[in-house]
């Protein structure tokens, strides 16, 4: 029972919060100048839960909720900033060239994540922290009349009752069983280069459920504390 008591406990506090980890393009002339132009497009969400079998069957529901307060949390948080905030239509988000670039951000954020902040570090970005989506986002900057971009994307799971069953039964036997993770993302991107200038990566804790609204505010406030707005 003491044994069984330690890996819960220590489950507990692997979780306890959430954590980010923030990383900038190049150390100085990072910070946007006073009034810039800053589009802010909808988050990209993907959420499922995980079932005793260890399965993920997504949730539209879930997805769709965390969306929402995810857009609405960002641009209140922002708009206390010095900055000229514009909220990207989401009906015209996934359309023509903004479509295309939404799902280019999400691959090159995928890389950054695997590269930059995986055990195997590219050769070529082992020096510094050195990304862009190339300058055909410029084309959002004439088309929207702005200098910055900030992209959000998340991914993550949320375990079933039946898969929290199945981590006490097997933790009573010292095997431990994962019981889900929500990660979220966001990168700002210089239109004019497309330059990925800062990005951040958060860990949601237990009190940053984005699918709440208070959970959410939590999560996206340890995820901009180090945006450069």
């Amino acid at each position: 029972m003491q044994r069984f008591l330690a890996i819960l406990l220590a489950c507990a506090l692997t979780a306890a919060c959430t954590t980010t980890s923030a990383k900038l393009a190049f150390e100085t002339s990072t910070k946007p100048a006073p009034g810039a132009r800053v589009l802010l497009l909808q988050p990209e969400v993907s959420l499922a839960v995980l079932t005793a079998a260890g399965v993920q069957e997504p949730r539209a529901d879930w997805s769709m909720a965390a969306r929402d307060n995810l857009s609405r949390e960002i641009e209140a948080q922002l708009k206390a900033r010095s900055h000229n905030y514009k909220m990207l239509d989401p009906n015209d988000a996934m359309a023509g060239r903004s479509g295309q670039l939404l799902r280019l951000n999400s691959a090159v954020g995928q890389s950054i994540l695997a590269f930059s902040y995986g055990a195997y570090p590219l050769p070529t970005k082992k020096d510094g922290f050195d990304w862009t989506l190339g300058e055909g986002v410029s084309a959002l900057a004439e088309s929207q009349g702005a200098d910055y971009a900030l992209f959000v994307n998340s991914q993550g799971t949320y375990a079933s009752g039946g898969r929290v069953a199945t981590m006490i039964g097997l933790a009573m036997l010292g095997v431990s069983v994962p019981l889900g993770q929500q990660q979220v993302f966001a990168s700002l991107v210089e239109l004019k280069t497309g330059r990925v200038v800062w990005f951040n990566v958060a860990v949601a804790g237990p009190n940053a459920d984005m699918r709440e609204t208070e959970g959410c505010a939590s999560l996206v406030k340890s995820l901009l504390k180090t945006l450069p707005l």
